[in-house]
């Protein structure tokens, strides 16, 4: 192994723009793209120290800087024009968190990879206006608070008060959204504005995974013998459902609810307003205009459902001789049975989260309901839109002139699609697909939108948020709960938690400082799992919380890079947290 200098790294750094630099081939070994990353003046210094400590190190512990691993994604075969970090990146399993990276899907060698969507499949945010006021709920702010904390399930454990049969979970696996519209649970128009429709169609949590490939003559194909084990390895598994009974026993309980961590329902007021049409589109115009933002993903089931496609493709990579630079990086090719095992459990866990929103969006306009004796329709609480942050999704996009089928990977990062795009509502067709980047406890929102520049440059993708500077262990040693509650209720902030150790976790000290008037940073780093394969917990411990990025320069990059547009600023006023 080659043992560089940090000059000698940084050489294969150059800056393109003011918020762009690209990271040429022969940075890390195979790679068959470049990489690109946007940050600006007051972000760059983040990857560069990063970078730094690296290489003071060696190879004597810590985790891979997240140049690095986009580096080593461009290593992966089938990845197409470069491997992307957005503004928000910080490292992850695998895959920096923040990374966006897209495979030809008629390229046989391309590969699906779990560690490229996350733990967390599908953890994303959705908005839902009011036509209520900060006059209207400052009365009753903290009565509210309690009304959502009583309504939605919160916490480890939590469990769903929505009746919830094994043969329901089958059917939200497969239909997602649309089965929250047949139970009642959902409103017609929130799968207009939902990514997907609120439902991925190759989703089938009944179906057993492929079957092994079989010789003209009807016998199996041998193996050579150094990869029978992982061949009698996958056998076990052939008849095992694509999504195991352990992926739906974790998430038969907890349909509609909110979890721990860093997710959360927050009630907020609109503070400031950057595209008056686009707002005005999304029915958020008003400042102090009242909103409920809720953050959540896939619960458990999610997680276990990376766990074990992750056994699977280690298994497969071994059979099929694929090397990679980083073993976080496991994956199979796409149209591999392993690789397709993999994307339709996604798809079933991608459909259960959006099935949790859409209960959780319930539960909160039935809270709203009750506390101001009226109804749902008549406080206007319409879905403004939902984005997922961890997924991958067959798209087309045009590299190098040309028309592709792409599997695009996005980890902590968000779909932005432009003006005009056949995929989004037709109420957004003239201003672009809505983007929330979503806060937590206490700290403050945006709303982007998508754009032509960032559809051609990053496959129409932008940041998610922003991460921690102190880890939550930290966090629990260094704040005391009391002074943290305190902090927030000095700044008119109702907050409802189940745990206070969490308090302190996910307390705005815990994440780096805004500038101006946005005073904390948001905290919604990709979602890291709690479940894993053997090993990915005590990377995670090292790298999911090394994200110090400050969210309006997040923001910023994002929108002078042209890549997103600011529309809204949000703050919030109640926090209901695990």
């Amino acid at each position: 192994m080659v043992v560089r200098t940090y000059e000698e790294e940084a050489a294969f750094i150059r800056q393109v723009s003011d918020v762009r630099y690209d990271v040429s081939p022969g940075f890390v070994p195979g790679m068959r793209v470049p990489g690109t990353f946007y940050v600006n003046a007051a972000l760059k210094d983040l990857l560069f120290d990063e970078l730094k400590q690296h290489v003071a190190r060696g190879e004597h512990g810590g985790f891979l800087p997240a140049v690095k691993q986009l580096a080593n994604v461009a290593a992966l075969p089938g990845i197409v024009k470069r491997s992307i970090a957005l503004p928000d990146v910080h490292s992850g399993y695998g895959f920096a968190i923040g990374n966006v990276a897209a495979f030809d899907m008629n390229d046989p060698e391309a590969v699906v990879s779990p560690g490229g969507v996350g733990f967390d499949i599908n953890c994303g945010v959705r908005l839902i206006r009011t036509n209520l006021t900060l006059a209207d709920v400052e009365p009753l702010k903290e009565q509210l608070a309690q009304s959502l904390f009583d309504h939605i399930p919160v916490g480890v454990g939590s469990q769903g008060i929505i009746p919830t049969s094994a043969k329901d979970l089958e059917a939200a696996l497969e239909m997602g959204m649309d089965w929250s519209l047949r139970e009642g649970y959902s409103w017609a128009e929130d799968k207009e504005h939902c990514e997907e429709y609120g439902r991925m169609l190759n989703a089938d949590p009944s179906k057993v995974r492929a079957t092994r490939r079989r010789r003209p003559g009807g016998a199996p194909a041998r193996a050579p013998r150094a990869v029978r084990p992982a061949r009698r390895a996958l056998r076990e598994r052939a008849r095992a459902p694509q999504v195991s009974a352990r992926a739906k026993k974790r998430g038969l309980p907890q349909m509609g609810t909110l979890g721990a961590g860093n997710h959360y329902a927050e009630i907020q007021v609109v503070e400031e307003v950057y595209d008056e049409p686009a707002a005005r589109k999304m029915g958020i115009d008003t400042p102090g205009q009242v909103c409920v933002m809720i953050h959540s993903g896939s619960r458990g089931l999610g997680h276990q459902v990376a766990t074990d496609a992750l056994v699977e493709m280690e298994a497969a990579m071994a059979r099929d001789g694929i090397a990679t630079n980083d073993r976080q990086l496991a994956c199979a090719r796409i149209g591999s049975r392993e690789g397709q095992n993999y994307l339709s459990a996604m798809a079933c866990a991608a459909n259960y989260a959006w099935v949790n929103r859409s209960s959780m969006t319930f539960l909160a306009r039935q809270a709203f309901a009750k506390m101001f004796a009226s109804t749902p329709d008549d406080l206007d609480m319409a879905l403004v839109y939902d984005v997922s942050h961890n997924i991958a999704k067959v798209e087309e996009h045009v590299v190098d002139g040309r028309l592709m089928r792409l599997l695009v990977h996005r980890k902590g990062s968000t779909r932005a699609f432009p003006p005009h795009h056949p995929l989004i509502p037709v109420d957004y067709q003239l201003t672009g697909q809505p983007v929330l980047i979503g806060g937590t406890m206490g700290t403050c929102s945006y709303v982007l939108t998508g754009t032509e520049t960032g559809f051609a440059e990053t496959f129409g993708s932008t940041c998610h948020g922003a991460g921690r500077s102190r880890s939550r262990n930290n966090s629990r040693h260094k704040l005391e709960y009391t002074q943290v509650l305190d902090a927030l209720k000095a700044k008119g902030i109702a907050i409802r938690v189940a745990s206070p150790k969490l308090v302190m976790e996910e307390a705005p000290e815990s994440y780096k400082a805004r500038r101006a008037a946005c005073t904390r940073s948001t905290a919604a780093p990709g979602c890291p799992p709690r479940g894993s394969a053997p090993g990915a917990r005590r990377a995670l411990a090292r790298a999911a919380h090394r994200a110090p990025q400050d969210v309006t320069a997040v923001v910023d990059t994002c929108h002078a890079a042209g890549i997103s547009k600011k529309a809204v600023k949000l703050r919030p006023i109640a926090v209901v947290k695990g």
